[in-house]
Protein backbone atom coordinates (compact mmCIF):
# COMPACT_ATOMS: atom_id res chain seq x y z
CA UNK A 1 0.00 0.00 0.00
CA UNK A 2 1.33 3.41 -0.89
CA UNK A 3 1.23 6.43 1.67
CA UNK A 4 1.53 9.10 -0.54
CA UNK A 5 0.63 9.48 -3.71
CA UNK A 6 3.20 9.87 -7.12
CA UNK A 7 2.31 13.34 -8.25
CA UNK A 8 1.04 13.84 -12.21
CA UNK A 9 2.74 15.92 -13.84
CA UNK A 10 0.32 18.68 -13.21
CA UNK A 11 -0.08 18.16 -9.96
CA UNK A 12 4.22 18.80 -9.57
CA UNK A 13 4.64 22.49 -7.53
CA UNK A 14 6.67 24.56 -9.31
CA UNK A 15 9.63 24.91 -7.37
CA UNK A 16 10.19 20.82 -7.90
CA UNK A 17 9.44 20.59 -11.79
CA UNK A 18 12.67 21.54 -12.99
CA UNK A 19 14.43 19.09 -10.22
CA UNK A 20 12.05 16.32 -11.94
CA UNK A 21 12.27 17.00 -15.17
CA UNK A 22 15.99 16.95 -15.25
CA UNK A 23 16.05 13.39 -13.65
CA UNK A 24 13.18 12.16 -16.23
CA UNK A 25 15.39 13.58 -19.07
CA UNK A 26 18.19 11.94 -17.77
CA UNK A 27 16.48 8.71 -16.72
CA UNK A 28 14.46 8.54 -19.67
CA UNK A 29 10.87 7.90 -17.64
CA UNK A 30 10.07 9.60 -14.26
CA UNK A 31 10.26 6.93 -11.23
CA UNK A 32 7.46 6.90 -8.57
CA UNK A 33 9.88 7.84 -5.83
CA UNK A 34 10.74 10.61 -7.45
CA UNK A 35 7.00 12.08 -8.47
CA UNK A 36 5.97 11.27 -4.66
CA UNK A 37 8.70 12.80 -2.99
CA UNK A 38 8.60 16.20 -5.15
CA UNK A 39 5.49 17.08 -3.05
CA UNK A 40 7.89 18.55 -0.90
CA UNK A 41 10.33 20.90 -2.92
CA UNK A 42 12.25 21.95 -0.02
CA UNK A 43 13.13 18.15 0.72
CA UNK A 44 13.17 16.82 -2.74
CA UNK A 45 15.64 19.70 -4.00
CA UNK A 46 17.74 19.24 -1.18
CA UNK A 47 17.71 15.57 -1.75
CA UNK A 48 18.68 16.26 -5.55
CA UNK A 49 21.47 18.67 -4.69
CA UNK A 50 23.33 16.30 -2.28
CA UNK A 51 22.53 13.41 -5.18
CA UNK A 52 23.97 15.65 -7.65
CA UNK A 53 27.27 16.55 -5.38
CA UNK A 54 27.63 12.97 -4.41
CA UNK A 55 27.61 11.95 -7.93
CA UNK A 56 31.13 13.45 -7.91
CA UNK A 57 32.64 11.16 -4.60
CA UNK A 58 34.04 8.13 -5.57
CA UNK A 59 33.48 6.07 -8.74
CA UNK A 60 29.96 4.82 -10.23
CA UNK A 61 30.50 1.29 -8.60
CA UNK A 62 31.86 1.55 -5.43
CA UNK A 63 28.72 4.73 -4.58
CA UNK A 64 26.19 2.12 -6.31
CA UNK A 65 27.61 -0.23 -4.04
CA UNK A 66 27.51 1.55 -1.03
CA UNK A 67 23.68 2.29 -2.03
CA UNK A 68 23.05 -1.80 -2.12
CA UNK A 69 24.77 -2.32 1.38
CA UNK A 70 22.86 1.05 2.90
CA UNK A 71 19.45 -0.44 1.68
CA UNK A 72 19.86 -3.92 2.25
CA UNK A 73 20.68 -3.11 5.96
CA UNK A 74 17.81 -0.25 6.21
CA UNK A 75 15.49 -2.91 4.36
CA UNK A 76 14.48 -0.34 1.45
CA UNK A 77 13.17 -2.93 -1.01
CA UNK A 78 11.77 0.29 -3.70
CA UNK A 79 15.77 1.74 -2.98
CA UNK A 80 17.36 -2.23 -3.15
CA UNK A 81 15.11 -2.44 -7.40
CA UNK A 82 16.44 1.03 -8.60
CA UNK A 83 20.26 0.31 -7.68
CA UNK A 84 19.64 -3.90 -8.69
CA UNK A 85 18.37 -2.06 -12.17
CA UNK A 86 20.68 -2.22 -15.21
CA UNK A 87 18.97 -0.22 -17.61
CA UNK A 88 21.10 1.96 -19.70
CA UNK A 89 21.27 4.96 -17.06
CA UNK A 90 21.09 2.78 -13.52
CA UNK A 91 22.99 0.38 -11.84
CA UNK A 92 26.49 -0.37 -13.51
CA UNK A 93 27.18 -3.59 -11.85
CA UNK A 94 27.21 -6.84 -12.68
CA UNK A 95 24.52 -9.32 -11.04
CA UNK A 96 27.30 -10.62 -9.33
CA UNK A 97 28.83 -7.81 -7.78
CA UNK A 98 24.94 -6.63 -6.86
CA UNK A 99 24.89 -9.57 -4.24
CA UNK A 100 28.17 -9.08 -3.60
CA UNK A 101 26.88 -5.62 -2.44
CA UNK A 102 23.81 -6.26 -0.60
CA UNK A 103 26.23 -8.85 1.55
CA UNK A 104 28.77 -5.88 2.12
CA UNK A 105 31.45 -6.83 0.07
CA UNK A 106 32.71 -6.26 -3.74
CA UNK A 107 35.28 -8.31 -5.40
CA UNK A 108 37.99 -5.69 -5.62
CA UNK A 109 39.75 -5.30 -2.58
CA UNK A 110 39.28 -1.18 -2.25
CA UNK A 111 35.63 -1.29 -3.08
CA UNK A 112 35.07 -4.01 -0.74
CA UNK A 113 36.92 -2.14 2.15
CA UNK A 114 34.48 1.26 1.32
CA UNK A 115 31.28 -0.97 1.19
CA UNK A 116 31.95 -2.50 4.37
CA UNK A 117 32.60 0.91 5.91
CA UNK A 118 29.77 1.83 5.20
CA UNK A 119 28.08 -1.12 6.45
CA UNK A 120 29.29 -0.36 9.59
CA UNK A 121 28.31 2.85 9.45
CA UNK A 122 24.93 2.37 9.58
CA UNK A 123 24.66 -0.64 11.29
CA UNK A 124 26.89 1.00 14.41
CA UNK A 125 24.90 4.45 13.05
CA UNK A 126 28.34 5.99 13.06
CA UNK A 127 30.04 4.62 16.21
CA UNK A 128 32.91 3.07 14.06
CA UNK A 129 36.09 2.17 16.10
CA UNK A 130 39.53 3.23 15.04
CA UNK A 131 40.15 -0.15 13.67
CA UNK A 132 37.41 0.29 11.21
CA UNK A 133 38.93 3.86 9.84
CA UNK A 134 41.95 2.47 9.87
CA UNK A 135 41.53 -0.52 7.56
CA UNK A 136 39.24 2.03 4.89
CA UNK A 137 42.40 4.11 5.23
CA UNK A 138 44.99 1.04 4.70
CA UNK A 139 42.84 0.13 1.49
CA UNK A 140 43.73 3.83 0.13
CA UNK A 141 41.05 5.80 1.13
CA UNK A 142 41.55 9.45 2.28
CA UNK A 143 40.09 10.96 4.78
CA UNK A 144 38.23 13.03 2.50
CA UNK A 145 36.80 10.29 0.39
CA UNK A 146 36.02 8.42 4.45
CA UNK A 147 33.69 11.55 4.65
CA UNK A 148 32.18 11.08 0.91
CA UNK A 149 31.01 7.53 2.26
CA UNK A 150 29.69 8.81 5.41
CA UNK A 151 28.03 11.01 3.37
CA UNK A 152 26.77 8.62 0.66
CA UNK A 153 25.51 6.35 3.53
CA UNK A 154 23.37 9.18 5.11
CA UNK A 155 22.07 10.16 1.31
CA UNK A 156 21.27 6.23 0.49
CA UNK A 157 19.47 6.58 4.66
CA UNK A 158 17.35 9.11 3.48
CA UNK A 159 15.74 7.89 -0.06
CA UNK A 160 15.44 4.38 2.35
CA UNK A 161 13.41 6.70 4.76
CA UNK A 162 11.83 8.25 2.37
CA UNK A 163 10.76 5.20 0.59
CA UNK A 164 10.03 3.08 3.44
CA UNK A 165 8.09 5.81 5.11
CA UNK A 166 5.57 6.57 1.94
CA UNK A 167 6.25 3.09 -0.06
CA UNK A 168 5.82 4.35 -3.25
CA UNK A 169 4.39 2.04 -5.99
CA UNK A 170 7.45 -0.45 -7.35
CA UNK A 171 8.12 0.68 -10.96
CA UNK A 172 11.53 -0.97 -11.27
CA UNK A 173 11.86 -5.37 -11.25
CA UNK A 174 11.59 -6.86 -7.98
CA UNK A 175 14.92 -8.36 -6.76
CA UNK A 176 15.67 -11.58 -4.62
CA UNK A 177 14.45 -10.54 -0.93
CA UNK A 178 17.73 -10.47 1.16
CA UNK A 179 16.87 -14.12 3.11
CA UNK A 180 17.13 -16.09 -0.46
CA UNK A 181 20.38 -14.16 -1.55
Amino acid sequence: MTRAVALKPDQVPAASKPTLEAFTKNIGFTPNMMATFAASPIAFNAWATLLGSLSKALDVKTRDSIGLAVSEVNGCNYCLTVHSFTGEHMAKLPANEIILARKGHASDPKRDAAIQFARKVIETRGRVTDADVEAVRGAGYTDANVMEIVALVAMYSLTNFFNNVFEPEQDFPAVTPAGSI
